[in-house]
């Protein structure tokens, strides 16, 4: 039992140090294949304590950032909750992966145990489905730190044309497993009589994972198309962590700044006038549709750069509530479309259960007035100078890690896509640089182009192969100008949708219930021997 919880906290520490920050995401396949081992031949109470202790070095690990400003109770219980899909991971392998009873009249209770094996399609199927459920459940889910978003630099990123996030999960997950099957089959000793192939076997599980992690070679990730001018405003804050907006004037005075000697600086360069520009999460906290202080300063800003200009603005409604929403500005109408996000942040946003959660921290009160959800998708239609509209799609913040939030851009036709978000409440923590990298993968995922901006950084133009262009540094004033590709081709990704996803966590639940089954089976018949080899033995002799 040592041996194994050393493996799980290991798998933990492999897989936190895949993500940007280290940035190893060879050890993410690692990680897995660690658990795997670990939870080979337990029951599964004992895999699910096991995918715990991993669970809570992976989360504690990847998530610090989440109390940086804000204590270790808000970090530690986050950190708990999703640990804890991966201790039903850690169950689910180990029922799957422990070999199964038969019925043997010669031992003590009946039955023999089969031997037990690391199922490579069992881990996979079994990372996925977690993934599944921790992506939607509670709250709506956390899809923070899955698998696939420490790939956006490794081959496995590259298949996120052909099925998305979860697929890159999927590979990961099975080239874990494979790794996993190789060394039990290269490490186990030859026994007397046992069958010669196991070497063997184990040089094909090492192959089949080699395979499997440079498949994403072969995919090809266009980037032609006609292309836009794309200007975006990092501002910065006048103060990092909670207080970044006790100065909100200063805040969108700064992104008004930014712009103007922006927009001056391209002319002096002679640049074209840009398509649209992109101002990032907060860049107004003063609602301008009621303030009109706040209203004339944006104006001042679309005014030096004469082209469509992207807000994002607090408002204040519906009441009592109030909105995070990205407003587009057209020179001489003023806002012409609003986007409301559709999924604040559960404990940041707003706080669900406010009087329960209360009992535990007084903390929950920092979040004065909860946010109203947006009720559908927007995506904002643009002229270019190249004759392509633009049809941008934005998202806010935390939802670029949703799935079906971005899908839904591009089933609306968007060909590029926005992030606009705030990274002033996590200080020069990894959050950043994570979130950038969900920003790759849903480039290469849907196909098109990321304008990734921030208030603080790192911001960066996204080509649809995921390239990273213009990055910025942290807490500094910086404009990106860029021509990016406006593809509107759909990738397979993006037609299927979340169909793969599910049709894993069903095939999983039906092998569990497979399992359960046989093991009831396989159990009453070795009792029934039992009992009668005992009754056998005490009859007396005739």
């Amino acid at each position: 039992m040592p041996l194994r919880v050393l493996l799980a906290l290991l798998a933990g520490a492999a897989l936190s140090q895949a993500f940007p920050g280290r940035d190893w995401w060879w050890l993410a396949p690692v990680g897995v294949a660690l658990l795997a081992l670990a939870t080979r031949g337990v029951r599964a109470r004992v895999g699910a304590l096991l995918g715990l202790l991993a669970g809570l070095v992976y989360f504690l690990v990847t998530l610090h950032w989440s109390g940086i400003y804000v204590g270790d109770l808000p970090w530690i219980a986050l950190s708990v909750s999703q640990a804890a899909f991966i201790a039903l991971l850690g169950a689910a392998q180990a029922a799957l992966q422990r070999g199964r009873p038969t019925p043997d009249p010669l031992t003590p209770d009946g039955a023999r145990r089969g031997p037990d094996r690391v199922r490579p399609l069992v881990v996979a199927l079994a990372w996925t489905t977690q993934e599944l459920l921790r992506d939607r459940l509670p709250y709506g889910g956390f899809p923070w730190v899955r698998l696939a978003f420490s790939q956006s630099g490794s081959p496995f990123g590259h298949l996120a044309p052909l099925a998305g996030a979860p697929g890159i999960t999927f590979a990961v997950a099975l080239c874990g497993g494979l790794l996993a099957a190789a060394v039990v089959r290269l490490a186990r000793r030859p026994e007397q009589g046992a069958p010669t192939g196991r070497p063997l076997l184990g040089a094909v599980a090492l192959a089949g994972a080699v395979v499997v992690a440079l498949a994403g070679f072969v995919v090809p990730l266009p980037t032609d198309g006609p292309t836009a001018r794309v200007m975006a405003v990092q501002g910065n804050v006048p103060t990092a962590g909670l207080d970044f907006n006790a100065q909100r004037r200063a805040v969108l005075d700064d992104h008004v700044a930014a712009t103007i000697a922006g927009a001056q600086q391209a002319g002096q360069a002679g640049d074209p006038t840009p398509d649209l520009v992109v101002w990032p999460e907060n860049s107004s906290d003063i609602d301008p549709t009621r303030n009109p202080d706040a209203g004339a300063q944006i104006q001042r800003a679309i005014d030096a750069v004469g082209a469509p200009l992207v807000v994002g603005a607090l408002l204040e409604q519906p009441f009592p509530n109030i909105s995070n929403a990205s407003l587009l500005y057209e020179p001489g109408k003023g806002i012409v479309a609003t986007y409301v996000k559709q999924h604040p942040v559960p404990f940041a946003e707003y706080i669900p259960q406010r009087s329960f959660f209360r009992l535990f921290s007084d903390k929950v009160d920092l979040v004065r007035s909860d946010f109203a959800a947006g009720k559908e998708p927007v995506v904002f239609r643009v002229p270019s100078a190249g004759g392509t509209p633009i049809v941008a799609g934005p998202t806010i913040c935390f939802e670029v890690a949703y799935d079906d939030l971005v899908r839904e851009n591009v089933a609306l036709g968007a060909n590029l896509l926005l992030v606009q978000t705030n990274n002033a409440t996590f200080g020069y923590t990894d959050e950043s640089v994570q979130q950038l990298a969900i920003s790759r993968i849903r480039a290469m995922e849907l196909g098109r182009s990321v304008v990734h901006i921030s208030t603080v950084g790192v911001s960066a133009l996204i080509t649809p192969d995921g390239t990273v262009h213009q990055p910025t540094s942290l807490y500094t004033r910086a404009v990106l100008h860029g021509d990016l590709p406006l593809r509107s081709a759909r990738t397979v990704a993006s037609v299927v949708g979340a169909w793969p996803e599910y049709a894993a966590g069903a095939t999983l639940l039906v092998l569990l219930l497979v399992r359960v089954n046989r093991a009831r089976v396989g159990r009453r018949p070795a009792r029934r021997t039992a009992r009668s080899g005992r009754t056998g033995d005490a009859r007396p002799a005739q």
